[in-house]
């Protein structure tokens, strides 16, 4: 961007809650040819949250709906990340109350993604697809890292879920706890956990306690993007949901709900979809636009 030009404008959504101070904020522009990568870094470090996204026109070659196809990319106020769901979710529904509800198609550094939003009793609900999936073994050593980097001992995970790194854009670590008190009593070794992540590469550490058959509540430290915790992460929750297929926790055709946030006090809910015979992964949730007040800060 040139010293001249005028800042583009900056929407501010929260996705997977209908109430601004729920869910997960993501910062939105919705014109962003003109900015740079240091740019787009400097809107994403000053707004704060986990994840801004920012688009542009579609690259050449995309499978594309005309002027519903865009480019997208995504920074946290610290770094680039892949993929980013709960900023994909945001974007797909800023665009929608411009444009109308329907599929929608982003361009994202991990592959293309397909979006359909649609109304439900007034409000939007936006559904994004993900790449194609897959799960990795993680080394002993590694997985013992990072439970020292959050102070849990190995008797506190659940020995149903083994540890795995989990990817359907982004890559996550996934590690369970056995109770509910477990998940909610987080405070970890910053700079430690933050290591460890780079060196493997992953966004977040999927945190997860399993309530029901079909019911989760999860969380996500989120240190290599400069916040101590995502409130709400539609990227992990799909890889979440190919974890679980992969080792059969959860029947080959199912509609799973995760609930995070309620220990941050920014409660949402992620639903997720998988099918019978399709890889990817459906990550749906609603959302609404956070409100400034008059000196143009967020209120949410």
């Amino acid at each position: 961007m040139k010293p001249n030009d005028p800042l583009p404008e900056v929407l501010r959504y929260t996705a997977f809650s209908r109430d601004p101070e729920g869910g997960n904020p993501a910062g939105v522009v919705l014109d962003a040819s003109g900015l740079d990568d240091a740019d787009m870094l400097a809107i994403a470090a000053d707004l704060g949250y986990s994840e801004s996204a920012f688009l542009t026109p579609p690259p050449e070659g995309i499978e594309g709906l005309g002027d519903r196809a865009f480019g997208i990319r995504y920074f946290s106020p610290k770094a680039e990340v892949p993929f980013c769901g709960h900023a994909t979710v945001a974007a797909a529904l800023a665009l929608a109350e411009r444009t109308g509800p329907g599929e929608l198609v982003f361009a994202t550094p991990a592959g293309t993604v397909p979006v359909e939003v649609t109304e439900e009793g007034g409000a939007l609900r936006a559904t994004l697809t993900s790449v194609a999936p897959h799960i990795e073994e993680v080394s002993a050593s590694d997985v013992g890292e990072a439970l020292a980097a959050l102070g849990w001992p190995e008797a506190d995970l659940d020995p149903l879920f083994p540890p795995r790194i989990a990817f359907a854009g982004a890559r996550h670590l996934v590690l369970a706890a056995a109770t509910r008190e477990r998940l909610a009593d987080l405070a970890y070794d910053f700079a430690r956990l933050e290591t460890l992540m780079h060196r493997l590469d992953l966004t977040t550490v999927q945190l997860v306690w399993r309530e029901s058959a079909d019911v989760f509540h999860v969380r996500d430290p989120f240190p290599v993007g400069g916040v101590v915790e995502d409130p709400a992460t539609g990227a992990a929750a799909a890889a979440f949901g190919a974890y679980l297929r992969e080792f059969g926790l959860v029947p080959e055709q199912s509609v799973l709900t995760l609930h995070q946030g309620e220990d941050m006090g920014r409660p949402g809910e992620l639903t997720v979809t998988l099918r019978a015979g399709d890889r990817r992964v459906r990550v749906s949730g609603a959302g609404t636009r956070i409100g400034q007040d008059a000196s143009g800060r967020s209120r949410a």
